[in-house]
Formats: structure tokens, sequence, C-alpha cells
């Protein structure tokens, strides 16, 4: 781990971007994974012991595997070697089998290489590259290919386009999925936009590339299983993960009035934790059920008594609590 931070820190960041591009093996990301959170102890530090914890508790539930330092992870407000870090100890924590997607996105394609190195190097199976966009007017569709392609060349483990507009302010678009879809070493999408009518697109005009398209949230799982998606980053796994893999095989295994009936329970818990209420919300919902959720990282703010009852009522209106 320490070489890892070092790398980081630039000791072989020359190295990495003269070294020719290796495609990365083809991923199978069929399934549902949680991304994530990142707990933090009362002084603000990460919370080893208890994200261990929290994966002891999820091996009991059958998902494809996770995503570490994902926006619910709080990535932005953890250091470089801190991201670095907890990708290592949950790569440690979890069987092989289970598939590692990192978040490796930074705002400039030179760190964002840099960082995905570090994640490969950490232990991660893939690299979760999110939009850089605090220069957002500037990245259109040329510039994005250019980042991602760039990305993807110097990357020693597959990528997977990461779109969260209600973050970033920016989509990725279409035109730069479907030219990017083409790229050896970019393995699918995590569209988190709710668009499907876009999703169903990307799936239809990438149908013969092997370009696997996830679903970036519960509230449109039914709907991303019928339109062709593999799977799903969904908050609300970590917290719901057993009904959402249900979710999936009912979905599988064309039981379509059942799923249906099981995501519309789905829908006002996934809304409360995710665009309502966010991660202060998703990490009351997990201490709820178990799982350590604890405080999130200034400026992020607590609930107030307000937003905690209505947390509540939308969870258990709907059967969870």
């Amino acid at each position: 781990l320490l070489g890892v931070a070092a790398s980081w820190l630039g000791l072989a960041a020359c190295r990495w971007l003269r070294t020719p591009a290796t495609p990365g093996t083809r991923l199978d990301l069929r399934g549902i994974f949680p991304p994530l959170t990142t707990p933090f102890t009362a002084q603000g530090e990460v919370d080893y012991s208890r994200l261990e914890e929290n994966l002891h508790r999820y091996a009991t539930a059958p998902f494809r595997g996770f995503v570490v330092q994902g926006s619910s992870g709080e990535y932005a407000y953890l250091t470089p070697q801190e991201r670095l870090a907890v990708v290592s100890r949950v790569r440690q924590a979890v069987p092989r089998d289970k598939l590692l997607l990192a978040g490796s996105g930074c705002e400039s394609t030179q760190g964002t290489i840099a960082m995905t190195v570090g994640m490969a190097e950490a232990g991660a199976d893939a690299a979760l590259v999110v939009t850089p966009c605090y220069y957002r007017g500037a990245m259109t569709s040329a510039a994005l290919i250019h980042h991602y392609s760039q990305v993807a060349d110097a990357s020693p483990i597959p990528v997977v386009l990461y779109s969260v507009p209600a973050n970033t302010g920016l989509e990725l678009p279409l035109e730069a999925v479907l030219t990017l879809s083409q790229h050896p070493n970019i393995a699918g999408l995590k569209d988190s936009g709710g668009d499907i009518t876009r999703l169903g697109l990307i799936v239809h005009k990438t149908r013969t590339e092997e370009f696997q398209v996830l679903v970036g949230s519960a509230g449109f799982l039914l709907a991303g299983y019928a339109i062709g998606a593999c799977g799903g980053v969904c908050a609300l796994a970590n917290v719901l993960g057993a009904p959402l893999c249900q979710l999936e095989r009912l979905c599988q295994e064309g039981r379509w009035q059942e799923a249906q009936a099981l995501q519309f329970r789905l829908i006002e818990p996934n809304a409360a934790v995710t665009r309502k209420f966010g991660i202060p919300a998703l990490k009351q919902a997990m201490e709820w059920f178990g799982y350590h959720g604890g405080p999130c990282r200034a400026p992020l703010r607590p609930l107030s008594e307000a937003q905690l009852e209505e947390l509540r009522r939308d969870f258990s209106i709907n059967g969870w609590l």
C-alpha cells in the first residue's frame, strides 16, 4: 500500500504515461453492485474496521461485486492516499470472485491515469471513471472521447464509463458513448441519469460490441433489465441488498409481475437515499438495518429531525421497517 501511495505522489507518474496500452480482459458485469459507503470515526478518519464489518455482512448477499470510491463513498472528500487505501482494504476483505470496480476519476486526464494505475495496483478489477466536469462548458464529445481514450489506452485494467449528471451537471453524450464503446479496453457504462430511452438506444447501438450497460439506480432497475442492461450499481443495495438481488433474479426469470410489485416498493426508499436526502440518509438507513453508516465528512451535514422522520416514513410505508 505504501508503494501505491508513493506512486500516486508522482514517483512513477512519468513511467505510467509512457507505458504502452495493454487492453484488459473483458469482464462479466452482470449482477448487482453496491457502491460502498465510507465509514468515518467521530474524529473524521476513515474507519477501516467498520468498513470490513460491513463487508462481512454483505458476504451473505449474492452480489456480483462492489464499487469502491463511487459517489456513495464520498470519494470527492477523501485524499488520494485514502482512496487507494480503501480500495486495498476492500480487496483484502472480499473473495477474488467478487469483482471490485474502483472509482478513479479525477479532473485531469493525467491525474485520472495515475489514479487508475494506482487503483489497479491496489487490487481493483476495473476502473469506474466519472466524467471530468469542473470546466463542463469545454467538455465536448471530442474532449471526452480524447480523455477516456487516453485513460483506457494507459490503464492496465478495463475501464467503465460513468455518467452521473445529478452530481456533475454533465451527461456523457450519446455520441461519445457509442464511439468509446469500440475501444478494446472500455468494458461498459454506468449510467445514473435515469433516461430509459437513452439507455435503450445505447444497448441497441452497441449490441455488436462487447459493451455492457449498468443502470445507476435502484429506481429504474426493472426498466433497465427490460431494455437489456446487464446489472445495476445501486446505492440502495447498501441497505436492501437481498431485495435488489431478488429483483434481478425475477427479471432474469421473466417473472415480470412479481418484479414490478417489488420495484414499486423500492422506488420511494431509493429516492430518499439518493436525490432527496443523499448520502446522510443512506448512512442513516444503513444504521437501521444493522450496518455501520455513521457520519459523513463535512461539509455534508446530518439529517434534520423532519428529514429523519420523512426518511423513516419512506421505508416504513413500503414495508421495509
